[in-house]
């Protein structure tokens, strides 16, 4: 069972609050799913989160678990009387069901169509599984082809019971969180409070993709004279990831990066690889010029572990 904060945003003005508040793309059919940033007027991050578009003025937003609070609060500060927002956070459980077996597995519980051509990735629907009408997202925070359940809380516990019936023979296993931060930053995947704050922009995240190049939200004109600052000359901050290339020392975030033996940024994040068979996980380099793959690879990157330094790859993309 994952922890999600989820809430339901509803009525006239929905579409038009979302379309401020989020800088990605909403104007997307139902049932699709869009992952995106909410700014703040300097183009720091507020939240990071997805949104399910269920209706033509309802949406599902869902987000950190540790973060429903401020959310919330975030939310309901910039929405109008006519937009009705519920937290929605204690109706459903979570089972993320995450694997190359996934479609197959849940193709054995339900009469729904798991493939890739039947269940697309970023989309949505409610369909009958184990006896329990839930909602089935095509998404994933761990790098690999799965789906996430949102099942009534009354649901859950059967829901959970009728997935190790069925998946036995196909290996299914249980997984702990520890196992999702191994798996996410071997992805390459920022999480907010570590890689992402309301100091830090896309840009230095290095998730411009999520959103739209109109700067039409609550944000975007921040984000638009980022981006074009970049290009130039002077200081600036870039996530990165990190993968040692010994497998002996362990990382657990906070650890000092240098390049050519100079301090140049901190690890946020990290965990052990069980995929790339050593430590990894995300940091921020600073540098006065453009952070690029060939800046990059031109110098000798560590990280002071315990004292003692070690080479590590410090890259653009992910290990995997």
């Amino acid at each position: 069972q994952t922890s999600f904060s989820k809430y339901e945003v509803t009525g006239p003005g929905a579409a038009g609050l979302l379309r401020w508040l989020c800088a990605g793309d909403l104007d997307v059919e139902v049932g699709t799913v869009v992952y995106t940033p909410m700014l703040n007027a300097r183009g720091g991050y507020e939240a990071d989160l997805t949104v399910t578009r269920t209706g033509a003025e309802e949406y599902l937003l869902i987000s950190s678990a540790a973060s429903s609070v401020r959310d919330l609060d975030w939310l309901r500060r910039h929405a109008d009387p006519d937009v009705s927002i519920t937290d929605v956070t204690g109706r459903d459980a979570v089972l993320s069901v995450m694997g190359p077996q996934a479609p197959r597995l849940l193709g054995r519980l339900g009469a729904a169509d798991f493939s890739e051509d039947g269940f697309g990735f970023a989309t949505s629907r409610v369909l009958e599984l184990a006896h329990a009408r839930v909602r089935a997202t095509r998404m994933t925070y761990v790098g690999e082809l799965g789906w996430e359940l949102l099942v009534p809380v009354e649901f859950a516990a059967g829901a959970y019971d009728a997935l190790h019936q069925a998946g036995t023979d196909l290996g299914l296993r249980d997984a702990g969180y520890s196992a999702i931060e191994a798996l996410r930053l071997e992805k390459g995947y920022r999480a907010f409070g570590r890689e992402l704050s309301p100091d830090v922009s896309p840009v230095e995240a290095g998730l411009v993709f999520a959103t739209r190049d109109d700067g039409d939200f609550l944000g975007g004109e921040a984000l638009l004279t980022e981006r074009a600052r970049v290009r130039g000359p002077g200081p600036r901050r870039r996530v990165v990831s990190v993968l040692l290339r010994d497998p002996a020392p362990m990382l657990w975030g906070g650890e000092l990066l240098l390049r050519d033996g100079q301090p140049a940024g901190q690890v946020t994040s990290a965990a052990w690889g069980g995929t790339v068979g050593a430590a990894v996980g995300l940091g921020y380099l600073r540098a006065d010029e453009p952070i690029t793959a060939p800046w990059l690879d031109a110098a000798e990157h560590t990280v002071d572990v315990g004292g003692e330094r070690w080479p590590v790859t410090v890259s653009l993309r992910a290990p995997l």
